[in-house]
């Protein structure tokens, strides 16, 4: 069975770079193939929030640590949480 995670992430100061990085951020996203994905920005472009299921916490790790936001070091913080809609 696989579980809903929801990854709430925040931006950097660096504008520049956020703006250059963003499209390797959406299209990784998409690249995984995650037909229940759903995310984007926040209106304030403070950062962004997504949605996706998997099997495992492992995979919901693995899918954020590779985000090229996190692996160029442009969020100040973010998390990674299952999440339970009701």
């Amino acid at each position: 069975m696989r579980a809903r995670y929801a990854y709430f992430y925040f931006m950097g100061a660096d504008a520049d770079r956020v703006s250059a990085t963003a499209p390797a951020h959406a299209a990784h996203w998409r690249e995984l193939g995650r037909d229940d994905y759903l995310g984007g920005p926040f209106e304030d472009r403070s950062g962004g929030m997504i949605t996706f299921r998997v099997a495992s916490e492992a995979q919901a790790d693995s899918a954020v640590a590779t985000d090229p936001f996190v692996t160029t070091g442009l969020l100040e913080t973010y998390w990674i949480k299952r999440w339970r809609p009701e």
